[in-house]
Parts: structure tokens; sequence; C-alpha cells
């Protein structure tokens, strides 16, 4: 098994980041590390996240859970489930009004090690995920002009 994740507080409201969160054809405007996506936040539906990490290798999987304000997961891999690549995003709701968000990717069953060897430290990426969300939720990114 291997896991990436990263953290990131967000001095915002879960409403409003998860507004940004599951706009996905806005995140090419905050986050550098994404091409484009195909698909929608839509409980069972298909979506693939073209990353400029892997331009090679399209991540596609189905959206699997939705919980408004609180958690989205999606699944994918191979057939079978020989191997299963499962990403939560996690928004946690702080008293003081903001959100910690917590993007998490497991990489399970019993080809996962051998996924695991072609795939490389996805950590960065998050990481860069969380911050160009966190920005664009505080305010510090503004959209591209048309």
């Amino acid at each position: 098994m291997r896991t990436f994740e990263a953290v990131a507080r967000i001095e915002a409201s879960p409403d409003d980041v998860w507004a940004l969160l599951t706009d996905v054809g806005s995140w090419r405007d905050w986050n550098s590390g994404v091409d484009r996506v195909e698909g929608r936040i839509t409980l069972g539906e298909p979506i693939t996240v073209y990353a400029t990490m892997i331009r090679n290798r399209p991540f596609s999987a189905t959206v699997t859970e939705i919980r408004p304000r609180e958690a989205m997961r999606w699944r994918g891999g191979l057939p079978g489930g020989l191997a299963v690549i499962e990403r939560t995003y996690s928004l946690d709701a702080q008293e003081d009004g903001g959100t910690v968000l917590t993007v998490r990717e497991v990489h399970s069953g019993p080809l996962a090690g051998l996924l695991g060897r072609s795939t490389p430290d996805l950590n960065p990426s998050f990481r860069q995920f969380c911050a160009g969300l966190k920005a664009k939720a505080e305010g510090r990114i503004s959209r591209p002009s048309t």
C-alpha cells in the first residue's frame, strides 16, 4: 500500500472551499498542476484529471462519495481490484470559521506495488493543489480576464 497526503489550513468557510473544490472546470485557474479535468462532481459519474506531472497517464476514476462541505471520494485503478486508487478530499470545519483541507490518495490491491513503481511521488502535486485552493479561497488569486 502506498499513501500520498497534503493538508492545508484555509481561512475560508467550508462552503467557500467546497464551491471551489467541486468546480473542477475552474481548477486550472488556481492550480498550475492541472491541464484539464473531464467530467463533473456527480455521484457515480466518471471523472478524469490530466495533470502536468504525468501528462501521458491521466487519472480516471468514479465519484463514489459526496458529502457537501465535508468530503468527496473518487475510486479508480485496474479492473477486478488488482490495483485500487482511492482519492479523498476532506474538509474539516474549524470553530473560527476556517477549514482544514486534506487531500489523500491510497493505492492498494495485489498489483499496487507494481503500479507504485511507475507512479511518481504525488505529495508535491497534492501540496501544490492545496496551496492553490487556499490562495484562491483566501482571495489571493484573481480569475483570468475573459
